[in-house]
């Protein structure tokens, strides 16, 4: 969708495309306010009779899973890789905040928040380095 608002996405189901306002999300991360996304939801039902509870459920996850490429894309993998944290996958978290940095080697915001995996995950050597990288870059 061309001419979007700033604070607005554009997301897919089917052949139909939504623009989906960010602050129906809540924080800095991708979790799905429900008082507003309750909101959003009676709108596209009014636009759209024709979606099932269902259908907006998965209009609403795949909202969801693109605000975290979004916020990940602003914040040069940060923000995914707090997801992967979160969920256990520290690993795939500090691998992933490694390829963005392989991109982008000159953010300080993201070597320093590498250097905190490093460290929760017992690799504290690895982790020093990068705070020392990061703090070169300040």
């Amino acid at each position: 969708m061309s001419g979007l608002p700033a604070d607005h996405f554009s997301v897919t189901h089917g052949k139909l495309v939504v623009s989906v306002p960010r602050d129906i999300f809540k924080g800095s991360g991708a979790v799905i306010d429900e008082k507003k996304a309750a909101s959003f939801r009676e709108i596209q039902k009014s636009r759209y009779p024709w979606l099932s509870d269902n259908s907006l459920d998965v209009l609403m996850e795949t909202a969801r899973r693109t605000m975290v490429d979004i916020l990940d894309e602003e914040t040069n993998g940060r923000s995914l890789s707090k997801e992967l944290e979160s969920q256990g996958r520290i690993e795939d978290a500090i691998r992933h905040l490694t390829e963005h940095l392989e991109k982008d080697p000159g953010n300080a915001d993201t070597w320093y928040a590498l250097g905190e995996m490093l460290c929760r995950a017992g690799r504290a050597e690895e982790g020093y380095k990068a705070f020392a990288r990061g703090r070169e870059l300040f």
